[in-house]
């Protein structure tokens, strides 16, 4: 059950990120001096708002994971956020998954077998 925690940790951010990006690709940022009330937009769009529940959520979870786990044991996992957000963004938004980077996801997910195991 404790690593349940670390998992929805790892799910809810990377939802919260994806959700992000898509609605960041909806509407693109205006010119220098407008950030401001581009941002405060964003944040007034529902889906925004279900990233940064999200991204709550996750704090929530970890809080829960850090209470039962030495840290240097779960934090190595926070790793697969990577993994996800990369392997997800090919299809959902067209982003290049070439060889290095397939690589360097390869050996994210090889360090943190190395490191679950030390």
């Amino acid at each position: 059950m404790s690593y349940l925690f670390v998992a929805l940790t790892i799910l809810f951010t990377v939802y919260g990120q994806l959700v992000l990006k898509w609605q960041t690709s909806l509407v693109p940022p205006p010119g220098e001096g407008h950030l401001a009330a581009y941002v405060v937009g964003m944040l007034l769009r529902p889906w925004v708002l279900s990233g940064l529940a999200a991204a709550f959520l996750a704090s929530a979870c970890w809080i829960a994971a850090v209470s039962r786990f030495e840290l240097s044991k779960i934090y190595p996992f926070m790793a697969l956020n990577f993994v996800g957000v990369a392997v997800l963004a090919a299809p959902l938004f067209g982003e290049p998954l070439s060889t290095p980077k397939l690589v360097g996801l390869v050996l994210v997910v090889v360090g943190l077998i190395v490191t679950s195991h030390g």
